[in-house]
């Protein structure tokens, strides 16, 4: 038997203050068993509640001189372990909610980067049949669509009559339809995709 299990716990705690091993050592003995079965029944994780009480007589030796304990020290070391099992407990929740918040987050970046890479495509597929309508009618229609000009505008910059100008509107607005589908026109014509 060591002299040190006959002391009570505030002998010890003073003799841990001034650095002395075998106070901590009878410490540890004295209360691991109950700390890990206090940690134990509120983690129900053989692991997470040892490292608990670890890190609990860990951080009691490194700040041995700061600790001020105005209780019995068993009461101490029960409501620093509680503290220790709420916190992991947070941190817990905290992980769990950040891990579902980045899967979220990953799925929607999945999908928002399909239908980027999907505009694109349709854009390109616009600006093909646009760049493939014959020249006038691709200005006439270019300015009226991309530059927001009205018809009297354009057919004063172009030197025809508004009727022509309207005329080779809806033309062009025909061909688009039937080469690119009533979906992507109907798009188009909503703003949805730009070419």
């Amino acid at each position: 038997m060591n002299a040190y299990n006959a002391l009570s716990d505030y002998d010890l705690t003073s003799l841990l203050k001034e650095g002395d091993k075998g106070a901590f050592t009878e410490i540890y003995q004295r209360y691991f068993r109950l700390l890990y079965i206090h940690a134990f029944k509120r983690l129900k994780d053989e692991e997470e509640a040892t490292d608990v009480v670890h890190d609990l007589f860990e951080f009691v030796w490194l700040k041995r001189e700061q600790i001020d304990i105005t209780t019995k020290f068993s009461s101490y070391l029960y409501a620093a372990v509680r503290n220790r099992v709420f916190t992991l407990g947070l941190r817990s929740d905290r992980k769990i909610r950040y891990l579902d918040s980045l899967k979220d987050f990953i799925a929607r970046g999945e999908f928002i980067t399909d239908m980027m890479i999907r505009e694109r495509e349709l854009s390109v597929m616009i600006e093909k049949e646009i760049n493939a309508l014959p020249p006038q009618m691709k200005k006439v229609f270019e300015m009226s669509r991309n530059q927001g000009m009205s018809h009297k505008d354009i057919a004063e910059e172009l030197g025809t009559s508004e009727h022509t100008v309207r005329t080779q509107v809806k033309k062009s607005l025909r061909i688009l339809r039937s080469k690119l589908g009533i979906v992507i026109y109907t798009l188009y014509l909503l703003g949805l995709i730009k070419p």
